[in-house]
């Protein structure tokens, strides 16, 4: 593959959240080039975001241009194309990397993920990773990452695949137990937040501003699963940051801490826009970090996720017996509806882009993609966390399930970095998920010989997380049967 002649497949390319993402990043990458090939199963939204990319290619090369006095490498953001492909063969074939960012269904499904385990008093702030809503989306998403592993197996064997998709586990599990071959790994950011709140523990401490402490320079030691990941070690420069965070914790922990700036990356926001009503998005996307601080407290860990995620990860009584209860620890539960009317904005948002009504002005993300990238390609070493089968980084959990642990990119490589593994105690919260994602896995691919089995082991799975386990049987298994009548038409 060349650095300067790329090609890359985006799957769910019409996505008005990350392919904008990637969009902003290009535009201000200099040391690579080529063309992004945007597959979606919504063809116009390709087209759009088509039109979109190459505006601003267009845009920021000629600003660039005229800035640096017709240096190459100043605008070589123009030789960036955006090309909407309805065809996911021809989008593969010949790649060096693809994206897969996709939305299982769409957000009125995910309103039952979330919203139809209220009606037995289960709560979910996010529904796309743990619980009741975690399970029912993995159900709809696993068949369509079986074919995306197929599609690559068959047109682009070669090729890195890096997945965005949530449940992140899940789909990546998925990926390599359909074509074992594939070279594929999950990326997700919850890991920069904590960093970022990190660095504010940093100058709480009097060690230095924030605005002079790189994330990246925040060295951890990460280890677990997607959205339920944990630092055992953190350091800044040659000081070990765990004392400072338990006198940040100690202070903290009952008012809690919203200084960090480590809220949840939306679309809206990642695209240069803001919400009308930023203090809704805020409210909905942030916390106080007391769900962090309180686990700190419990386990000596850090956990290294956002306080929504972590949880739905614990006991249902801890943080999400009811509203008013993850209220007092500092977030809120975010309403599908809530989403629905964002996607119309954006919808909106999108036209303009394209019609040249308004201009997406570019902001880098802090995303680590192109970083990766450019390492596999042989522009620099990289260590970074990055979701993979366990090939013993994670020594404590099962062989070949997913974890979340730091891994070393260099040209064409990926090395995972071996843990210590977890607590006995931090295990013990950590295993019934890492078992749950495998049996439902385990479920949907059965359903190729015996469907009815299929079903039956999936509700089994379903009827062992910990929040629907506080359910009669008899309960358990009209929400389970009510949600897959809902969402389940959407394979």
């Amino acid at each position: 593959m060349g650095a300067d002649k790329l090609k890359i497949c985006y799957i769910g390319g019409g996505s008005r959240n990350w392919t904008w993402v990637l969009m902003q990043d290009l535009a201000f990458e200099r040391e690579i080039a080529g063309t992004i090939e945007l597959y979606d199963i919504k063809p116009e939204d390709a087209k759009t975001n088509e039109v979109i990319g190459n505006a601003l290619m267009a845009a920021h090369s000629s600003a660039a241009h005229n800035s640096a006095a017709h240096n190459s490498a100043a605008h070589s953001s123009a030789r960036w194309k955006f090309h909407a492909n309805p065809s996911l063969a021809d989008s593969l074939t010949g790649c060096d990397f693809v994206f897969v960012s996709i939305l299982p269904a769409d957000f009125e499904e995910m309103a039952v993920d979330v919203h139809a385990p209220e009606k037995y008093g289960i709560y979910q702030p996010v529904g796309d990773t743990a619980g009741a809503g975690g399970l029912i989306r993995a159900l709809r998403t696993i068949p369509q990452f079986r074919e995306i592993a197929r599609a690559v197996k068959k047109y682009a064997p070669d090729s890195w695949v890096i997945n965005y998709t949530n449940p992140m586990s899940i789909c990546t599990r998925t990926l390599y137990r359909e074509f074992p071959g594939i070279k594929s790994f999950g990326c997700c950011h919850e890991v920069f937040n904590t960093q970022k709140l990190l660095a504010a523990v940093l100058e709480e401490a009097g060690l230095a501003p924030r605005d002079s402490i790189r994330r990246e320079d925040i060295r951890t030691s990460v280890l677990g699963i997607n959205h339920f990941t944990w630092f055992d070690k953190a350091s800044w420069k040659d000081i070990d940051i765990f004392p400072y965070y338990k006198k940040f914790v100690d202070k903290y922990a009952d008012a809690g801490f919203r200084g960090a700036g480590a809220a949840t990356t939306f679309a809206a926001g990642s695209a240069g826009t803001e919400d009308p009503d930023e203090a809704v998005r805020r409210k909905y996307f942030s916390s106080a970090e007391r769900v962090k601080m309180d686990l700190f407290r419990r386990y000596g860990l850090i956990a290294a996720a956002g306080d929504r995620h972590l949880a739905e990860f614990c006991p249902h009584s801890w943080y999400l017996a009811n509203p008013a209860q993850s209220e007092s620890w500092g977030f809120s539960l975010t309403p599908v509806s809530w989403r629905i009317a964002n996607r119309e904005k954006l919808i909106a948002q999108a036209k303009a882009y394209r019609d040249g009504a308004e201009t997406m002005n570019p902001v880098g993300s802090g995303e680590e993609g192109l970083k990766i990238i450019k390492a596999l390609l042989g522009l620099g070493d990289l260590v970074t966390n990055v979701n993979l089968p366990n090939h013993g980084q994670m020594p404590d959990l099962p062989r070949d399930t997913v974890v979340e642990t730091n891994a070393s990119f260099s040209r064409d490589s990926i090395q995972p970095l071996v843990t210590k593994g977890l607590p006995t105690d931090v295990r013990a919260l950590v295993m019934p998920h890492v078992l749950g994602q495998e049996g439902i896995i385990e479920a949907v691919f059965e359903g190729d010989t015996d469907p009815k089995g299929s079903v039956e082991k999936a509700f089994r799975v379903f009827s062992h997380d910990l929040a629907v386990q506080t359910l009669s049987q008899s309960d358990a298994r009209s929400l389970f049967d009510d949600m897959c009548a809902k969402t389940l038409k959407a394979r």
